[in-house]
């Protein structure tokens, strides 16, 4: 017959044991959790929701040459685009031209086009227009004489020759402008000889 103290420590390892058990399988079915149907949590998503749309920069074209340019203070000009027509023609590498620190951007010009477009976000613009007159054949005012309009700015009779100066000038023209349809519109109507032109900045903000 077992005594007291005996039945005592008999209980305790049984008690013991018991626990050693449950606590075993209590690991187990942790560890197996997600395959019984349950998913595991997914792990917080470290990706970017997105980067904001970065606000448009400034667009310069080059008009009448197929390569880029890089003017005197770095500012890249695309090449030659955005025209619905036209003729280009190239000038001297050399030709002398006034009134600018970037003589090398009046040195290509398109002329003989009816209408320039560009898709633009609507808001507010400032457009730059850059004319010198190079052509050879004018040598005074009043022998090329155009008209054209931006958006809903008209600039009728418009002289080179008189706005420079005089010939291989530099000249520009800053229309502001709100751009509402998703895109800028100009429009060049011949008068004396063609229209002519050398280059385009669109500048976001008025």
């Amino acid at each position: 017959m077992k005594t007291k103290a005996q039945l005592v420590q008999y209980a305790s390892r049984s008690l013991v044991a018991a626990l050693t058990v449950i606590a075993f399988i209590g690991c187990r079915s942790a560890k197996e959790e997600p395959r019984s149907g349950m998913p595991a949590p997914a792990a917080a998503s470290t990706a970017p929701v997105g980067p904001a749309k970065a606000a448009p920069g400034v667009i310069r074209i080059r008009a009448g040459d197929t390569a880029p340019f890089t003017d005197s203070k770095g500012n890249p000009w695309l090449a030659d685009q955005g025209f619905a027509d036209g003729e280009t023609t190239p000038r001297a590498g050399d030709l002398k031209i006034e009134n600018t620190e970037d003589p090398g951007l009046y040195r290509a010009e398109r002329y003989s086009m009816t209408a320039f477009s560009y898709p633009l976000s609507n808001g507010k613009y400032t457009v730059k227009l850059h004319f010198a007159e190079t052509f050879e054949g004018i040598t005074g005012p009043g022998q090329r004489v155009f008209s054209f309009k931006v958006q809903d700015r008209e600039f009728k009779d418009f002289d080179i020759w008189v706005k420079a100066g005089g010939a291989r000038r530099a000249y520009v023209e800053t229309v502001p402008v709100e751009i509402t349809n998703g895109k800028l519109s100009i429009t060049f109507t011949p008068g004396v000889e063609n229209p002519e032109i050398n280059g385009i900045e669109i500048i976001p903000g008025a």
